[in-house]
């Protein structure tokens, strides 16, 4: 799935500035509190994993995406991962801000029964054991599948129907593609794949070497 989380490669967000050696972790106190509360919602409230999160994050709007800041975002995630788990009532954080504005709103009924995924992970982490061996090796070239999938991803667009060479076989996890939706975790070899920038955006991009991490299922020999 297309998301507005995978804009790398993509035109008009200009230049990234990088953050300064003394640049605090939180700018302001509210986005700890964000933090903490979106990593206890995602866990022990709505019964969701990493992977789900990120495909919360990549299911928003570009609005609610870009406009409340990174950690606005996370809160943003959060709230649609309550709602997804019927935990919240769609709406009911918008009511409650406005109520305690002092409008007079009517806040939805909470729903009458959650519906937080029934999952348990196999072991903790994401890291598992693969018994077959890598299908391929350092050195190897191999081109990311040019695939458009409808659900949850980490295959970035801008690597699909690209060639690139295998520089690490990092250790085997869970696939996110399955692993968001509860539908297994999946467990594949991973690869270090280095691609050329001109690979990525032709011959005039600025010459470097992007290097991704991709899943078995993701690649195939070039």
């Amino acid at each position: 799935m297309g998301s507005i989380a995978q804009m790398g490669g993509t035109d008009g967000w200009g230049r990234a500035s990088a953050p300064t050696l003394d640049e605090p972790v939180f700018a302001e106190s509210w986005e700890g509190r964000a933090f903490a509360m979106t990593l206890l919602t995602m866990g022990r409230i709505s019964g969701r994993n990493l992977d789900s999160f990120r495909h919360a994050l990549g299911s928003l709007s570009r609005e609610d995406y870009l406009d409340d800041g990174y950690y606005g975002r996370w809160l943003n995630a959060a709230e649609l991962m309550l709602t997804e788990s019927a935990i919240l009532a769609p709406g009911a954080v918008d009511a409650r801000v406005r109520a305690n504005r002092g409008e007079q709103v009517d806040e939805p009924p909470a729903p009458e029964q959650d519906a937080k995924p029934d999952y348990k992970p196999t072991a903790a982490g994401s890291l598992r054991t693969v018994e077959d061996p890598p299908r391929f090796a350092v050195g190897d070239r191999v081109a990311a599948k040019d695939v458009d999938p409808t659900g949850h991803t980490q295959l970035v667009g801008y690597l699909r129907g690209r060639t690139g060479a295998v520089t690490i076989i990092q250790p085997a996890a869970l696939l996110p593609d399955t692993h968001a939706h509860f539908e297994g975790e999946n467990p594949q070899h991973v690869y270090a794949v280095a691609f050329d920038s001109r690979e990525l955006w032709g011959p005039d991009a600025e010459a470097f070497t992007l290097t991704a991490d991709l899943y078995d299922s993701y690649l195939e020999p070039a």
